[in-house]
């Protein structure tokens, strides 16, 4: 399943896959050895090792509930949830889309009031089913969407309990447990405390959602127990694919080579966002950490530096020939490029297996904790802040602009305002300060455009366009998220990682804002707020970071920042 071309990280990697032989590390792995990491508290989220047959024993229930739903005449579900709660059903939503005879399953996982709109738009709350999942039972997304769209149904139902609508998933006795129960919903499906969120795809945080959409859980499960032998304690390294694709990312990522570059054939190219989760926050902390890159349209190999591994995941029945001609260039060009071949979308089941084992493997070898996120906790910290800071005062306090004009803001803190005055060589106008943030970076960075704005057809396209466009001047990985989810997702690395992020966050207002029943702010107040929250701990951790703010129209001032921005990095034009 795993084939690679490790060019000039070759030795490397040969020495470590013997040392991992030597010292029996896999069997190690396996019995839940922390000293495989840094001997703190590792062996307590180990719990996903052992997860396949106790999740086989859900599928009866999860299929009965799935039946259920259809008979009672449930159109579509939708999951409010967030981070590792939502981005495997997000994956298999997008990969399997709407299944014959099956309601169709929809994710919330933003705050974006458009975003909110626009779902409720596409669904007929009558018809609806919603899964609250959060694995702590304290997530703030997730608990606000609840309020909001229970509100929602006893209006549209005319009538005050409508807790067979819901669902919950989550940890025994959190406090979204002990609401399911006071709420009367439907039923409630549990996940296991020793397996942290993101290692949670194949639990019933990934698997009940799977079900009630249609998907074959057994089928499903059959190809990660298959994985789990295939990468088992008593399989040699060199034929463990687990063991081999995580010595080639831990290697590679201590070598420089920590751009972590997604290539997934069309028909999954949805599981990239999973991944970015999973490396970003199990290796992005103490200075360390593996970049992931999802996204980014291959280009020419004169385009990308020594700093990247290219992950090509092949789907065999959905082979794409410019992919197939792309990674066979980036070979000859000497890159490491590593195969990971998958025979159809049933098995994704033995991907997410195989991905999770890779990971924890690669964090022994960068000597770091694969299962806490400690950044993570940080902005969710000032965010709470920032509302509590609203109840109190009515405002979120936030800098003045460095710029303004017309339709854009700019802004950032005291010390990034004065690095980019050094680089400042024109008359301070919009295209000027962008060429001064962008001319900050350097050899081996990332650029990350983080945008707290709805995550539409039309705001993706735009900002893709405008990733690459910085790519292939400065011939730097690209990153592109969406908050609040990114905050979840690749958040962790950005600020806990190395310093070789430079940032643009994008935010806009919200003049069609949703108030949240129970609560003194609105849906676009938290989005803010967690805005807000995301830029100060980016400045807190000296990172080089950029807020343009958009007013009026989102779609027009995408256009226009990406116009500035060519400007910018074409400064003879």
């Amino acid at each position: 399943m795993i084939k690679y071309n490790a060019g000039n990280a070759q030795d490397a990697i040969t020495k470590e896959l013997n040392a991992w032989q030597k010292e029996n590390k896999m069997s190690r792995l396996w019995k839940n050895d922390p000293s495989l990491w840094t001997n703190h508290d590792e062996n307590k989220w180990t719990g996903w090792l052992a997860l396949m047959q106790s999740e086989l024993s859900e599928v009866n229930r999860i299929m009965s509930l799935a039946h259920q739903i259809k008979t009672e005449g449930f159109k579509d579900i939708v999951l409010l949830g967030m981070g590792g709660s939502s981005l495997c059903p997000a994956m298999l939503a997008k990969t399997f889309g709407k299944i014959e005879d099956y309601p169709r399953l929809h994710i919330l996982d933003s705050t974006d009031p458009l975003q909110i709109r626009h779902l409720e738009e596409r669904i007929d709350l009558k018809h609806t089913f919603f899964i609250v999942s959060s694995k702590s039972g304290t997530t703030l997304e997730p608990n606000i969407f609840k309020q909001y769209f229970y509100a929602r149904l006893q209006t549209v139902l005319e009538k005050p309990d409508v807790g067979h609508c819901f669902m919950a998933i989550t940890d025994p006795g959190t406090a979204l447990d002990s609401l399911a129960k006071d709420n009367h919903f439907k039923t409630i499906f549990y996940g296991i405390p020793s397996i942290g969120g993101r290692y949670s795809a194949l639990s019933n945080f990934g698997m009940a959602p799977a079900g009630l959409m249609g998907i074959d859980v057994n089928k499903f499960l059959g190809s990660a127990i298959e994985m789990t032998h295939a990468c088992g304690p008593n399989i040699g390294v060199l034929d463990n694919p687990g063991a081999i694709l995580g010595v080639i990312l831990g290697v590679c990522g201590k070598l420089g080579k920590n751009k972590i570059t997604l290539i997934a054939s069309p028909g999954i190219h949805a599981l990239g966002a999973w991944l970015e989760q999973l490396l970003a926050e199990s290796t992005g902390k103490q200075g360390k950490g593996l970049i992931p890159v999802d996204q980014e349209a291959l280009g020419l190999p004169s385009v990308y530096g020594d700093d990247r591994i290219f992950i090509y995941i092949r789907l065999e029945d959905g082979v794409d020939s410019e992919q197939e001609a792309g990674v066979a260039a980036l070979e000859q060009a000497g890159q490491v490029v590593v195969r990971c071949h998958l025979q159809d979308k049933m098995h994704l089941g033995a991907a997410l297996f195989l991905w999770e084992i890779a990971t924890v493997v690669a964090g022994s070898i960068l000597d770091i904790n694969p299962f806490d996120q400690p950044d993570v906790e940080a902005s969710k910290v000032r965010t709470m802040q920032l509302t509590k800071e609203y109840e109190q005062t009515g405002k979120i306090s936030h800098p003045k602009p460095i710029f303004s004009k017309n339709n854009i803001e700019l802004y950032t803190d005291e010390i990034n305002a004065r690095d980019i005055d050094k680089h400042l060589t024109g008359s301070k106008d919009l295209v000027d300060y962008l060429r001064a943030h962008l001319d900050r970076i350097r050899e081996n960075d990332y650029v990350d455009l983080s945008a707290f704005i709805e995550m539409s057809n039309e705001n993706i396209t735009s900002l893709q366009q405008t990733r690459l466009l910085i790519r292939d001047v400065k011939k730097v990985a690209t990153c592109l998220g969406f908050g609040p989810r990114s905050l979840h997702s690749t958040g962790q690395v950005y600020k806990g990682g190395p310093n070789i992020g430079v940032f643009l966050q994008i935010t806009t207002d919200h003049p069609e804002d949703i108030p949240i029943p129970g609560e003194p702010y609105t849906f676009g107040l938290v989005i803010n707020a967690q805005a807000q929250g995301d830029f100060e701990v980016l400045n807190q951790r000296a990172r080089r970071v950029l807020r343009i703010h958009i007013k009026g129209d989102v779609g027009a001032g995408l256009k226009q920042l990406h116009q500035m921005i060519y400007l910018a990095l074409n400064k003879d034009e």
